[in-house]
């Protein structure tokens, strides 16, 4: 099997645009979760959430590509800066770059992890008002004629959760193997663990991989408030709203944004001198039935996709300096992940630094390639992020500060689950 190694993060967060944006604002406990501004919030109950800064993603890709942005909704623009930051970031010349690449786009992969993107409510709306009959009740038959035609030709494409993928790859002139994985908050590390599975067989030699997702829609903020996931008593204090295994919590909020990695087949890497920030040393995932809307109590299935990581990482779990769990702050889903960490973990859980940044970014979701970043960012600067919520945690144990750690970092373990049961987990270790 060969070696795969990081060479390129692309990171989009409530604290902008690249690693440089991102890391410090963690390591210094700051929060990105406000009130939202990109929609009026008054109507629900929680109205706070983690948004990215504005941002225009005709910047972040070539100028004869601009017009293709129009068909992009939020999540796919979210995927295409974080995708020029990583390319930028790992010093290749793409496509996008330059009329002469300096990449072999055929032994190039993508594989990006996506949710399920909810239609604009004001397209939706206007098509809708024009298929009204006399009496102002909804017609089929006015739709079909006069209602779709409010819509753009096009109006589909901006919401296919595979559309995140192809615009990163006709961008970056991408044709290597390419899937898309849609299993909510696990989406993104299913994503790297699929890339870095076909660099290790050989049948690529660079993958973009990871994934990005806009939670922050009224669509999105209405079904989590229906499965009452959401905090409820923090409209007033939004940087303490979610306190990830802490005994205040009390719910989560949702966020926006993203994590990309270039992976690279590491002779490939150390050919052309390519900085490297960590080795992706094992991988593993898990799949239980319990319930699509809560987790196992028992942390059964969870634990063992981090178990199964490990040994295909061929570390002990006594090896590993660092984890940056899942995290939500939601009472009973912590509970239930800190079983399966005690599972995977056992007593080497209370010496392992638990870093959880759920309380500075909030919920992304498919994106969740940020909690990914922040595990190899961890080991690449031998750091542990501050719990900055988790002040009064479920279990004495747990081994998490609210204040940033310095620690020499030479494993470090990022894992996340879904609703639905689909569970992830990925070793990193110092190259």
């Amino acid at each position: 099997m060969k070696r795969v190694v990081i060479t390129g993060i692309g990171v989009i967060s409530p604290f902008g645009i690249g690693a440089g944006a991102f890391w410090p604002a963690l390591l210094a406990g700051q929060s990105g979760v406000r009130r939202i501004a990109r929609f009026d919030p008054s109507g629900f109950e929680c109205q706070v959430g983690a948004e990215v800064p504005a941002f225009k993603v005709g910047e972040y890709v070539p100028k004869s590509y601009r017009k293709a942005t129009k068909v992009m909704a939020r999540d796919i623009e979210l995927a295409v800066v974080a995708a020029d930051d990583a390319f930028k970031d790992a010093g290749l010349k793409s496509k996008a770059y330059t009329d002469a690449p300096e990449i072999n786009a055929e032994r190039f992969g993508c594989n990006i992890g996506a949710g399920l993107i909810p239609a604009d409510l004001n397209e939706l709306t206007m098509a809708m008002f024009a298929a009204k009959d006399a009496d102002g009740v909804f017609d089929l038959k006015l739709w079909g004629n006069q209602g779709m035609s409010q819509l753009t030709p096009l109006w589909l494409l901006k919401y296919l959760p595979n559309m995140l993928a192809c615009h990163v790859t006709i961008i970056h002139g991408l044709k290597g193997p390419s899937n898309t994985i849609t299993c909510t908050d696990a989406s993104s590390h299913l994503a790297i663990g699929e890339a870095f599975r076909t660099i290790q067989r050989g049948a690529a030699d660079l993958a973009i991989c990871g994934g990005a997702e806009c939670k922050l829609v009224p669509m999105g903020m209405a079904r989590n408030a229906l499965l009452k996931r959401l905090v409820l008593n923090a409209n007033d204090n939004p940087a303490g709203a979610v306190r990830p295994f802490d005994e205040g919590a009390s719910g989560t909020v949702l966020g926006e944004g993203g994590g990309l990695f270039i992976l690279e087949e590491y002779e490939h890497a150390k050919a052309r001198g390519a900085k490297i920030y960590a080795e992706v040393a094992g991988f593993g995932a898990s799949q239980d039935t319990y319930s699509v809307v809560e987790p196992d109590p028992s942390g059964h299935s969870y634990g063992r996709a981090i178990t199964k990581a490990l040994a295909d990482a061929g570390v002990t779990r006594d090896d590993v300096d660092l984890v940056v769990p899942h995290g939500l702050g939601i009472a009973a889903f912590d509970r239930a992940e800190l079983a399966g960490l005690r599972n995977a973990f056992g007593g080497a859980l209370g010496k392992t630094p638990v870093a959880p940044i759920k309380g500075q970014v909030g919920n992304t979701a498919a994106g969740c390639g940020v909690d990914a970043a922040a595990a190899v960012l961890g080991l690449y600067h031998d750091k542990v992020p501050p719990a900055v919520n988790t002040g009064r945690r479920i279990d004495p144990d747990l081994n998490v500060s609210t204040e940033t750690r310095e620690k020499r970092v030479n494993v470090s373990v990022s894992t996340v689950y879904s609703l639905g049961g689909q569970n992830a987990a990925l070793v990193f270790r110092k190259v």
